[in-house]
Protein backbone atom coordinates (compact mmCIF):
# COMPACT_ATOMS: atom_id res chain seq x y z
CA UNK A 1 0.00 0.00 0.00
CA UNK A 2 1.40 3.39 -1.05
CA UNK A 3 1.27 6.60 0.96
CA UNK A 4 -1.28 9.24 -0.02
CA UNK A 5 -0.37 11.63 -2.89
CA UNK A 6 1.77 14.50 -1.65
CA UNK A 7 2.63 12.78 1.63
CA UNK A 8 6.02 11.29 2.49
CA UNK A 9 7.47 8.36 4.38
CA UNK A 10 10.62 9.13 6.36
CA UNK A 11 12.78 6.04 6.47
CA UNK A 12 15.81 6.28 8.82
CA UNK A 13 18.18 8.04 6.38
CA UNK A 14 15.49 10.52 5.26
CA UNK A 15 14.42 11.04 8.86
CA UNK A 16 18.02 11.77 9.82
CA UNK A 17 18.18 14.42 7.10
CA UNK A 18 14.91 15.94 8.24
CA UNK A 19 16.04 15.99 11.87
CA UNK A 20 19.35 17.59 10.84
CA UNK A 21 17.32 20.32 9.15
CA UNK A 22 15.22 20.83 12.27
CA UNK A 23 18.32 20.92 14.47
CA UNK A 24 19.92 23.59 12.29
CA UNK A 25 16.79 25.75 12.22
CA UNK A 26 16.34 25.43 15.97
CA UNK A 27 20.00 26.18 16.69
CA UNK A 28 20.07 29.37 14.61
CA UNK A 29 16.73 30.63 15.94
CA UNK A 30 17.97 30.28 19.51
CA UNK A 31 21.19 32.11 18.62
CA UNK A 32 18.99 35.03 17.59
CA UNK A 33 17.08 34.89 20.88
CA UNK A 34 13.82 33.47 19.50
CA UNK A 35 11.62 31.36 21.79
CA UNK A 36 9.89 28.21 20.54
CA UNK A 37 6.12 27.77 20.62
CA UNK A 38 3.62 25.34 19.15
CA UNK A 39 -0.08 24.97 18.47
CA UNK A 40 -2.64 22.33 17.43
CA UNK A 41 -2.47 20.64 14.06
CA UNK A 42 -6.20 21.33 13.48
CA UNK A 43 -7.83 24.73 13.85
CA UNK A 44 -11.33 26.19 13.38
CA UNK A 45 -11.91 26.69 9.67
CA UNK A 46 -13.03 30.25 10.40
CA UNK A 47 -9.51 31.17 11.48
CA UNK A 48 -8.32 30.75 7.88
CA UNK A 49 -11.40 32.00 6.03
CA UNK A 50 -11.46 35.15 8.18
CA UNK A 51 -7.87 35.84 7.12
CA UNK A 52 -7.98 34.81 3.47
CA UNK A 53 -11.63 34.59 2.42
CA UNK A 54 -13.92 31.66 1.63
CA UNK A 55 -11.97 30.78 -1.53
CA UNK A 56 -9.14 29.44 0.67
CA UNK A 57 -11.31 26.42 1.58
CA UNK A 58 -10.51 24.71 -1.74
CA UNK A 59 -6.81 24.79 -0.82
CA UNK A 60 -7.28 23.24 2.62
CA UNK A 61 -7.83 19.84 4.15
CA UNK A 62 -11.16 21.02 5.57
CA UNK A 63 -13.72 18.78 7.28
CA UNK A 64 -16.48 18.65 9.85
CA UNK A 65 -15.86 16.75 13.08
CA UNK A 66 -18.40 14.54 14.85
CA UNK A 67 -19.59 17.50 16.87
CA UNK A 68 -20.46 19.44 13.71
CA UNK A 69 -17.52 21.85 14.02
CA UNK A 70 -15.91 23.03 10.79
CA UNK A 71 -12.17 22.46 11.00
CA UNK A 72 -9.04 22.41 8.86
CA UNK A 73 -5.54 21.04 9.10
CA UNK A 74 -3.30 24.09 9.39
CA UNK A 75 -1.94 25.29 6.01
CA UNK A 76 0.34 27.85 7.71
CA UNK A 77 1.22 28.92 11.24
CA UNK A 78 0.67 32.70 11.23
CA UNK A 79 -3.10 32.62 11.99
CA UNK A 80 -2.47 30.19 14.86
CA UNK A 81 0.23 32.51 16.20
CA UNK A 82 -2.20 35.44 16.10
CA UNK A 83 -4.89 33.37 17.85
CA UNK A 84 -2.49 32.19 20.56
CA UNK A 85 -1.01 35.62 21.28
CA UNK A 86 -4.40 37.29 20.95
CA UNK A 87 -5.38 35.88 24.34
CA UNK A 88 -2.75 37.98 26.14
CA UNK A 89 -1.98 41.00 23.94
CA UNK A 90 -2.43 43.44 26.83
CA UNK A 91 0.48 41.89 28.75
CA UNK A 92 2.56 40.80 25.78
CA UNK A 93 6.27 41.53 26.01
CA UNK A 94 7.28 43.80 23.14
CA UNK A 95 8.94 42.79 21.02
CA UNK A 96 8.21 39.08 21.27
CA UNK A 97 10.42 36.86 19.10
CA UNK A 98 8.94 33.43 18.42
CA UNK A 99 9.71 30.45 16.17
CA UNK A 100 8.40 26.97 15.57
CA UNK A 101 8.93 23.98 13.31
CA UNK A 102 5.65 22.35 12.36
CA UNK A 103 3.96 20.19 9.77
CA UNK A 104 1.52 22.01 7.47
CA UNK A 105 -1.07 20.72 5.01
CA UNK A 106 -2.38 22.18 1.77
CA UNK A 107 -4.71 20.48 -0.66
CA UNK A 108 -3.02 21.19 -3.97
CA UNK A 109 -1.53 19.28 -6.85
CA UNK A 110 1.77 17.68 -5.74
CA UNK A 111 4.73 18.76 -7.86
CA UNK A 112 8.46 19.35 -7.55
CA UNK A 113 9.15 21.49 -4.52
CA UNK A 114 5.51 21.45 -3.37
CA UNK A 115 3.70 18.68 -1.51
CA UNK A 116 0.46 18.37 0.40
CA UNK A 117 2.27 17.69 3.65
CA UNK A 118 5.43 19.61 4.45
CA UNK A 119 7.37 21.10 7.34
CA UNK A 120 8.06 24.78 7.87
CA UNK A 121 10.43 26.83 9.97
CA UNK A 122 8.39 29.85 11.05
CA UNK A 123 9.88 32.92 12.73
CA UNK A 124 8.00 36.06 13.80
CA UNK A 125 8.68 39.29 15.67
CA UNK A 126 5.53 40.72 17.22
CA UNK A 127 5.13 44.19 18.72
CA UNK A 128 8.03 45.92 16.94
CA UNK A 129 7.07 48.61 14.38
CA UNK A 130 10.62 49.62 13.38
CA UNK A 131 12.59 48.26 10.43
CA UNK A 132 14.94 46.58 12.90
CA UNK A 133 12.46 43.70 12.94
CA UNK A 134 12.73 43.21 9.16
CA UNK A 135 16.52 43.37 9.32
CA UNK A 136 16.64 40.85 12.16
CA UNK A 137 14.35 38.38 10.38
CA UNK A 138 16.16 38.61 7.05
CA UNK A 139 19.46 38.08 8.89
CA UNK A 140 17.93 35.03 10.59
CA UNK A 141 16.70 33.67 7.26
CA UNK A 142 20.16 34.12 5.74
CA UNK A 143 21.92 32.49 8.70
CA UNK A 144 19.47 29.58 8.67
CA UNK A 145 20.79 28.69 5.19
CA UNK A 146 24.43 29.54 5.86
CA UNK A 147 24.35 27.14 8.81
CA UNK A 148 24.16 24.24 6.32
CA UNK A 149 27.11 25.46 4.26
CA UNK A 150 25.19 27.47 1.65
CA UNK A 151 26.82 30.72 0.50
CA UNK A 152 26.02 33.70 -1.72
CA UNK A 153 26.95 31.42 -4.63
CA UNK A 154 23.95 29.24 -3.78
CA UNK A 155 21.14 31.62 -2.75
CA UNK A 156 20.09 35.24 -2.39
CA UNK A 157 17.32 37.38 -0.90
CA UNK A 158 14.93 39.23 -3.21
CA UNK A 159 13.68 42.28 -1.27
CA UNK A 160 10.60 44.23 -2.32
CA UNK A 161 7.91 46.50 -0.90
CA UNK A 162 4.14 46.38 -1.26
CA UNK A 163 3.88 50.03 -0.18
CA UNK A 164 5.98 51.07 -3.18
CA UNK A 165 3.61 49.15 -5.41
CA UNK A 166 0.62 50.86 -3.79
CA UNK A 167 2.25 54.24 -4.45
CA UNK A 168 2.81 53.13 -8.06
CA UNK A 169 -0.88 52.32 -8.48
CA UNK A 170 -1.76 55.64 -6.85
CA UNK A 171 0.37 57.38 -9.50
CA UNK A 172 -2.12 55.97 -12.03
CA UNK A 173 -5.09 57.04 -9.93
CA UNK A 174 -5.81 53.52 -8.64
CA UNK A 175 -6.72 53.69 -4.95
CA UNK A 176 -9.78 51.46 -4.62
CA UNK A 177 -8.88 48.73 -2.08
CA UNK A 178 -10.42 45.90 -4.11
CA UNK A 179 -8.70 46.99 -7.34
CA UNK A 180 -5.37 47.46 -5.56
CA UNK A 181 -5.64 43.97 -4.06
CA UNK A 182 -6.50 42.46 -7.44
CA UNK A 183 -3.60 44.14 -9.24
CA UNK A 184 -1.12 43.21 -6.48
CA UNK A 185 -2.29 39.63 -6.85
CA UNK A 186 -1.68 39.88 -10.59
CA UNK A 187 1.78 41.34 -10.00
CA UNK A 188 2.61 38.41 -7.75
CA UNK A 189 2.10 35.99 -10.67
CA UNK A 190 3.34 38.41 -13.38
CA UNK A 191 6.65 36.72 -14.21
CA UNK A 192 5.04 33.27 -14.50
CA UNK A 193 2.35 34.24 -17.03
CA UNK A 194 2.35 35.12 -20.75
CA UNK A 195 2.09 38.80 -21.64
CA UNK A 196 -1.23 38.28 -23.44
CA UNK A 197 -2.86 36.77 -20.33
CA UNK A 198 -1.61 39.61 -18.14
CA UNK A 199 -3.00 42.20 -20.53
CA UNK A 200 -6.39 40.45 -20.58
CA UNK A 201 -6.54 40.58 -16.79
CA UNK A 202 -5.44 44.22 -16.75
CA UNK A 203 -8.29 45.13 -19.10
CA UNK A 204 -10.69 43.69 -16.48
CA UNK A 205 -8.97 45.32 -13.51
CA UNK A 206 -7.80 48.76 -14.64
CA UNK A 207 -10.15 51.75 -14.49
CA UNK A 208 -11.23 53.08 -17.87
CA UNK A 209 -9.02 56.15 -17.40
CA UNK A 210 -5.86 53.99 -17.43
CA UNK A 211 -4.57 52.80 -20.80
CA UNK A 212 -3.66 49.10 -20.55
CA UNK A 213 -0.59 49.14 -22.81
CA UNK A 214 0.82 52.24 -21.12
CA UNK A 215 0.37 50.71 -17.67
CA UNK A 216 1.87 47.38 -18.77
CA UNK A 217 5.01 48.93 -20.30
CA UNK A 218 5.59 51.32 -17.40
CA UNK A 219 5.07 48.54 -14.87
CA UNK A 220 7.49 46.30 -16.74
CA UNK A 221 10.08 49.06 -16.45
CA UNK A 222 9.53 49.42 -12.69
CA UNK A 223 9.66 45.66 -12.14
CA UNK A 224 13.19 45.60 -13.52
CA UNK A 225 14.53 48.52 -11.45
CA UNK A 226 17.35 47.24 -9.22
CA UNK A 227 18.43 50.47 -7.47
CA UNK A 228 16.68 53.16 -5.47
CA UNK A 229 17.73 55.74 -8.04
CA UNK A 230 16.18 53.73 -10.86
CA UNK A 231 12.93 53.35 -8.91
CA UNK A 232 12.74 57.09 -8.26
CA UNK A 233 13.44 57.87 -11.92
CA UNK A 234 10.73 55.45 -13.04
CA UNK A 235 8.18 57.12 -10.75
CA UNK A 236 9.15 60.59 -11.98
CA UNK A 237 8.13 59.58 -15.50
CA UNK A 238 4.58 58.87 -14.31
CA UNK A 239 3.77 61.57 -11.76
CA UNK A 240 4.69 65.06 -10.61
CA UNK A 241 2.26 65.02 -7.69
CA UNK A 242 4.12 66.62 -4.77
CA UNK A 243 2.36 64.62 -2.04
CA UNK A 244 3.02 61.31 -3.80
CA UNK A 245 6.64 62.27 -4.50
CA UNK A 246 7.15 63.05 -0.81
CA UNK A 247 5.64 59.68 0.18
CA UNK A 248 7.92 57.97 -2.34
CA UNK A 249 10.98 59.78 -1.00
CA UNK A 250 10.08 58.75 2.56
CA UNK A 251 9.60 55.12 1.61
CA UNK A 252 12.84 54.94 -0.37
CA UNK A 253 14.64 56.44 2.64
CA UNK A 254 13.22 53.62 4.76
CA UNK A 255 14.33 51.05 2.19
CA UNK A 256 17.80 52.61 2.22
CA UNK A 257 17.87 52.38 6.04
CA UNK A 258 16.86 48.71 5.89
CA UNK A 259 19.60 47.97 3.36
CA UNK A 260 22.08 49.77 5.65
CA UNK A 261 21.11 47.61 8.63
CA UNK A 262 21.40 44.46 6.52
CA UNK A 263 24.88 45.53 5.45
CA UNK A 264 25.88 46.05 9.10
CA UNK A 265 24.47 42.58 9.86
CA UNK A 266 26.76 41.22 7.10
CA UNK A 267 23.90 40.27 4.78
CA UNK A 268 24.61 42.82 2.05
CA UNK A 269 26.11 40.34 -0.40
CA UNK A 270 22.99 38.17 -0.11
CA UNK A 271 20.35 40.88 -0.67
CA UNK A 272 19.08 42.37 -3.93
CA UNK A 273 16.28 44.89 -4.44
CA UNK A 274 13.75 43.08 -6.61
CA UNK A 275 10.29 44.57 -7.09
CA UNK A 276 9.09 41.49 -8.97
CA UNK A 277 8.45 40.01 -5.52
CA UNK A 278 5.00 40.99 -4.25
CA UNK A 279 3.87 37.97 -2.16
CA UNK A 280 0.41 36.64 -2.87
CA UNK A 281 -1.05 36.82 0.64
CA UNK A 282 -3.11 39.98 0.99
CA UNK A 283 -2.26 40.52 4.66
CA UNK A 284 1.27 41.78 3.88
CA UNK A 285 1.50 45.54 4.45
CA UNK A 286 5.11 46.58 3.85
CA UNK A 287 8.49 45.15 2.97
CA UNK A 288 8.38 41.59 1.68
CA UNK A 289 11.16 39.18 0.74
CA UNK A 290 11.81 35.76 -0.69
CA UNK A 291 14.95 33.60 -0.72
CA UNK A 292 15.78 31.80 -3.95
CA UNK A 293 18.50 29.60 -5.29
CA UNK A 294 20.91 31.69 -7.35
CA UNK A 295 19.60 31.75 -10.89
CA UNK A 296 16.01 31.62 -9.59
CA UNK A 297 15.78 27.90 -10.15
CA UNK A 298 12.82 26.18 -8.52
CA UNK A 299 10.49 27.53 -5.89
CA UNK A 300 11.27 29.96 -3.10
CA UNK A 301 13.33 28.59 -0.22
CA UNK A 302 11.67 31.00 2.22
CA UNK A 303 9.48 34.07 2.18
CA UNK A 304 7.80 36.59 4.41
CA UNK A 305 7.26 40.21 5.27
CA UNK A 306 5.43 42.68 7.47
CA UNK A 307 1.77 42.07 8.33
CA UNK A 308 0.76 44.92 10.63
CA UNK A 309 -3.01 44.57 10.12
CA UNK A 310 -3.56 40.85 10.70
CA UNK A 311 -3.76 41.03 14.49
CA UNK A 312 -6.40 43.74 14.27
CA UNK A 313 -8.35 41.76 11.68
CA UNK A 314 -8.41 38.56 13.75
CA UNK A 315 -8.39 39.93 17.32
CA UNK A 316 -9.65 43.54 16.90
CA UNK A 317 -6.47 44.76 18.60
CA UNK A 318 -3.72 46.39 16.47
CA UNK A 319 -0.24 44.93 16.80
CA UNK A 320 2.75 45.34 14.42
CA UNK A 321 4.29 42.07 13.26
CA UNK A 322 6.71 40.66 10.72
CA UNK A 323 7.60 37.07 9.96
CA UNK A 324 8.79 34.48 7.45
CA UNK A 325 8.49 30.78 6.76
CA UNK A 326 10.99 28.37 5.19
CA UNK A 327 9.92 25.00 3.79
CA UNK A 328 11.75 21.72 4.19
CA UNK A 329 11.01 20.39 0.69
CA UNK A 330 12.84 23.02 -1.38
CA UNK A 331 15.67 23.37 1.13
CA UNK A 332 16.28 19.62 1.29
CA UNK A 333 16.37 19.49 -2.53
CA UNK A 334 18.93 22.31 -2.62
CA UNK A 335 21.14 20.84 0.11
CA UNK A 336 21.11 17.43 -1.56
CA UNK A 337 21.97 19.06 -4.89
CA UNK A 338 25.20 20.35 -3.35
CA UNK A 339 25.75 17.24 -1.17
CA UNK A 340 25.42 19.26 2.03
CA UNK A 341 23.22 16.77 3.86
CA UNK A 342 25.24 13.65 3.06
CA UNK A 343 27.15 13.75 6.37
CA UNK A 344 24.05 13.74 8.55
CA UNK A 345 23.45 10.00 8.60
CA UNK A 346 23.37 8.98 12.23
CA UNK A 347 25.58 6.06 13.30
CA UNK A 348 26.13 4.58 16.73
CA UNK A 349 29.04 5.77 18.84
CA UNK A 350 29.89 2.29 20.05
CA UNK A 351 29.20 -1.32 19.06
CA UNK A 352 29.93 -3.85 21.82
CA UNK A 353 30.98 -7.39 20.85
CA UNK A 354 31.64 -10.11 23.39
CA UNK A 355 32.38 -13.73 24.02
CA UNK A 356 29.43 -15.61 25.51
CA UNK A 357 31.11 -15.77 28.92
CA UNK A 358 31.36 -11.97 28.99
CA UNK A 359 27.77 -11.25 27.95
CA UNK A 360 26.57 -9.93 31.33
CA UNK A 361 29.62 -7.71 31.76
CA UNK A 362 29.20 -6.34 28.23
CA UNK A 363 25.51 -5.56 28.75
CA UNK A 364 26.23 -3.78 32.05
CA UNK A 365 28.89 -1.69 30.28
CA UNK A 366 26.43 -1.01 27.46
CA UNK A 367 23.98 0.54 29.91
CA UNK A 368 26.75 2.46 31.65
CA UNK A 369 27.88 3.98 28.35
CA UNK A 370 24.31 4.87 27.40
CA UNK A 371 23.93 6.74 30.68
CA UNK A 372 27.12 8.58 29.77
CA UNK A 373 25.30 9.81 26.63
CA UNK A 374 26.86 7.37 24.13
CA UNK A 375 24.67 5.59 21.60
CA UNK A 376 25.51 1.88 21.88
CA UNK A 377 24.56 -1.20 19.87
CA UNK A 378 25.21 -4.89 20.41
CA UNK A 379 24.23 -8.01 18.53
CA UNK A 380 21.25 -10.10 19.61
CA UNK A 381 21.29 -13.27 17.55
CA UNK A 382 25.03 -13.93 17.08
CA UNK A 383 26.01 -13.54 20.74
CA UNK A 384 27.88 -16.88 20.81
CA UNK A 385 30.08 -16.16 17.79
CA UNK A 386 32.53 -13.26 18.11
CA UNK A 387 33.43 -13.16 14.41
CA UNK A 388 29.79 -12.78 13.36
CA UNK A 389 29.35 -9.97 15.86
CA UNK A 390 32.39 -8.17 14.44
CA UNK A 391 31.02 -8.56 10.93
CA UNK A 392 27.72 -7.02 12.02
CA UNK A 393 29.57 -4.23 13.80
CA UNK A 394 31.39 -3.27 10.59
CA UNK A 395 28.07 -3.19 8.74
CA UNK A 396 26.69 -0.69 11.29
CA UNK A 397 29.81 1.52 10.99
CA UNK A 398 30.00 2.84 14.56
CA UNK A 399 32.81 5.15 15.62
CA UNK A 400 34.22 2.52 17.98
CA UNK A 401 34.01 -1.20 18.56
CA UNK A 402 34.49 -2.32 22.17
CA UNK A 403 35.52 -5.97 22.49
CA UNK A 404 34.95 -8.07 25.61
CA UNK A 405 36.85 -11.36 25.91
CA UNK A 406 37.56 -13.71 28.80
CA UNK A 407 41.29 -13.12 28.41
CA UNK A 408 40.88 -9.31 28.63
CA UNK A 409 38.49 -9.71 31.56
CA UNK A 410 41.17 -11.55 33.55
CA UNK A 411 43.15 -8.28 33.74
CA UNK A 412 40.09 -6.00 33.97
CA UNK A 413 40.36 -4.58 30.47
CA UNK A 414 38.49 -4.27 27.18
CA UNK A 415 39.75 -3.60 23.69
CA UNK A 416 38.67 -0.36 21.93
CA UNK A 417 38.96 -0.13 18.14
CA UNK A 418 38.58 3.18 16.31
CA UNK A 419 37.16 2.54 12.84
CA UNK A 420 38.32 5.91 11.48
CA UNK A 421 42.02 5.04 11.70
CA UNK A 422 41.86 1.30 12.54
CA UNK A 423 43.83 1.87 15.76
CA UNK A 424 43.31 -0.43 18.74
CA UNK A 425 44.12 -0.06 22.41
CA UNK A 426 43.39 -1.89 25.64
CA UNK A 427 41.85 0.13 28.46
CA UNK A 428 40.51 -0.62 31.90
CA UNK A 429 36.78 -0.86 32.42
CA UNK A 430 36.79 2.07 34.81
CA UNK A 431 38.50 4.36 32.28
CA UNK A 432 36.68 3.19 29.13
CA UNK A 433 33.99 5.88 29.20
CA UNK A 434 36.52 8.63 29.82
CA UNK A 435 38.76 7.42 26.98
CA UNK A 436 35.82 7.36 24.57
CA UNK A 437 34.65 10.75 25.77
CA UNK A 438 38.04 12.36 25.21
CA UNK A 439 38.40 10.84 21.74
CA UNK A 440 34.91 12.03 20.82
CA UNK A 441 35.71 15.54 22.06
CA UNK A 442 38.90 15.69 20.00
CA UNK A 443 37.04 14.54 16.87
CA UNK A 444 34.19 17.01 17.42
Amino acid sequence: MESLPGFRDFEPSACAQRNALFYGWRTVARRFGFEEFDGPIAEPLELFTQKSGEEIVNQLFAFEDKGGRKMALRPEMTPSLVRILGKSLATLKKPTKLFNITEQFRYERPQKGRLRSFYQFNADIVGEPSLSAEAELIALAVESLRYFGLTEEHFYVRLSDRQLWQLWLKAFGITDEVLVGGILGLLDKWERRPKEDIEKDLIKLLPSCVQTQTFFEATEQLRHCKTLEAIEACFSQQTTDAELSEALHQRLSELEALLHDLAVLECEKFVAVDLTIVRGLAYYTGFVFELFETGNQGRALAGGGRYDQLFEKLTHHPMPAVGFAAGDVTLTDLLNKYHLLSDYKRTADVFCVFEETERDRALRCTQMLRRENFSVLYSFGEAKVLSKQLKKAYVEQPQYIVIFTQELASCGKVQVKCLADETMREVGLEEMAEVLRKKRKIEA
